[in-house]
């Protein structure tokens, strides 16, 4: 009997399951099998049918007869409703793209090819949410997969809009907003929060776009994972390979950014975490204001400045931890909306004070169309005291270090933090090949400052395995995670 009754309840138990089964609707494809821009088997088509029933359909774009194969809109196309996966299915069988061209309806008047939401201003790096080439907009779950989307204002749009994501895809010559963006903008220039979360961004090439990706006005908790963000001579306005603007908790990991004039920039975005990205021939690899910034495990060489930090109306706090940074202080200057056209600026690994367009002593593009009022802009301190902007994380003073001694297979490392430093900060030893390198080419090690220890420390470490460092460095991260410079090199003592 009590084998019966447990046969029935199992029975009843998967009656839900079964009932969920039969009403889970049937995936129907729809496919592209014409470049064409109207009627059955268009992408126009696909996108409009799929919209009346989101979630019933799968967009497989692919065209007949031998590629290269480009779909040219003739005028915007809709908006995509999720959730929809929309793939070209070509590059899933050869690796080759199926390309959606801007060029069909968005004419090339140069810098000002791509207008602004506000009337005058144009080009990369100022609002915009206008021509896409698709665009998922107050929707979730769509999918793009598998094209080469090319010569629109911005790539591809996400625009109040979670859990999207665009993959495996390329991206080429975005005149005005981003390659991607992903923006909770209200309407109004406004940040939502909740609204932009949970996108995916990964495994994309970004090429000569004017920004590659934007996370701006609300877009928080997003993935931008193992991409590559490269601008070239052909690129007209070489702005961010990302720039985070009032976006926060997103997880940049694993990119590469090269000839940019900042490879990241982050403006008032706070807790966002840039891991294990690799940064090279940017006037500034990477800009930073916010709080709670973490900079992890990065390698940053080959740029004019590697980590500038950057003084703002509120502190600004960046962490910057355990990354390889070295060979930098190069003659890049770019400088459009960010970098820096400077001869003169100060240069680099981690540099304090480096100006933004919002401050006096910038030099380089605002922005096209951007009216500039010198009477506004910002001071630096001290320039202009008392109505100036002090230094970011604090000013904090890098640690002194008074010997490095090598016994076998240790190096041990003694000095001081300065009177600036609150005790329990963390110590970072880093070494290099040459004695008077400036920077750190390879973390060795770290420490806390205790309290009982009078602001001095020591740091014993396995000297690495080949070249032993002939030259150290290192840097002082308070309790609250705000980093210093790096401190004077020294060489080893006898």
């Amino acid at each position: 009997m009590h084998a019966v009754r447990a046969a029935i309840a199992a029975a009843f138990a998967l009656l839900p399951l079964a009932a969920a089964a039969q009403s889970a609707p049937q995936i129907e494809v729809l496919r592209v099998t014409k470049i064409a821009d109207n009627g059955e088997g268009s992408l126009r088509w696909a996108i409009e049918r799929n919209n009346t029933a989101p979630g019933r359909f799968r967009i497989e774009i692919d065209p007949e007869g031998a590629g290269p194969h480009v779909i040219k809109p003739s005028s915007p196309l809709p908006a995509i409703k999720g959730p929809v996966r929309i793939e070209g299915t070509p590059w899933r069988r050869t690796g080759a793209f199926v390309a959606i061209d801007g060029a069909g309806f968005i004419e090339d008047k140069g810098q000002r090819t791509c207008a602004g939401a506000s009337p005058g201003q144009y080009g990369a790096n100022v609002r915009t949410t206008t021509n896409p080439g698709l665009a998922a907009v107050d929707t979730q779950g769509v999918e793009i997969r598998g094209l080469e989307i090319r010569n629109f204002c911005i790539g591809v749009l996400i625009h109040r809009a979670s859990g999207n994501t665009v993959e495996d895809t390329r991206i080429v010559a975005s005149r005005g907003g981003a390659g991607v963006m992903l923006t909770g903008d209200d309407g109004n220039g406004g940040s939502t929060a909740t609204t932009t979360m949970h996108n995916k961004v990964q495994r994309n090439e970004f090429v000569d776009n004017g920004d590659g990706l934007e996370l701006t006005r609300g877009a928080a908790f997003n993935l931008v994972a193992n991409n590559i963000f490269r601008s070239t001579d052909a690129n007209p306005e070489p702005s961010q390979g990302i720039e985070i603007l009032l976006g926060h908790d997103n997880t940049i990991v694993g990119n590469r950014f090269e000839g940019y004039s900042d490879g990241i920039q982050v403006n008032g975005g706070n807790r966002n975490y840039i891991g294990g990205n690799v940064f090279t021939d940017n006037a500034l690899a990477l800009s930073m204001t916010g709080e709670g910034n973490v900079v992890h495990g990065n390698t940053i060489t080959g740029n004019a400045v590697g980590v500038a930090l950057r003084p703002a109306a509120r502190m600004g706090i960046t962490r910057i931890t355990h990354n390889v940074i070295h060979s930098n202080g190069k003659d890049v200057l770019r400088c459009w909306s960010g970098g820096s056209c400077d001869p003169k600026l100060r240069r680099g690994g981690i540099i304090f004070g480096i100006p933004a367009q919002e401050h006096a002593a910038y030099v380089g593009e605002r922005g096209g169309g951007v009216p500039v009022d010198p009477s506004k802009l910002t001071r630096i301190c001290p320039d202009g005291e008392p109505e100036c902007q002090g230094p970011p994380n604090h000013g904090i003073a890098p640690p002194v270090i008074e010997k490095v001694v090598r016994d076998g297979t240790k190096l041990t490392a003694t000095g001081r933090v300065q009177t600036s430093v609150p005790l329990g900060a963390t110590v970072e030893l880093f070494g290099n090949r040459n004695t008077g390198d400036t920077e750190g080419e390879v973390f060795l090690g770290e420490t806390r400052v205790s309290a009982n220890s009078q602001s001095t420390f020591t740091i014993t470490v396995d000297a690495p395995i080949g070249s032993v460092p002939t030259g150290f460095t290192a840097t002082v991260t308070t309790t609250d995670g705000a980093t210093s410079e790096f401190s004077r090199p020294i060489g080893l003592s006898d």
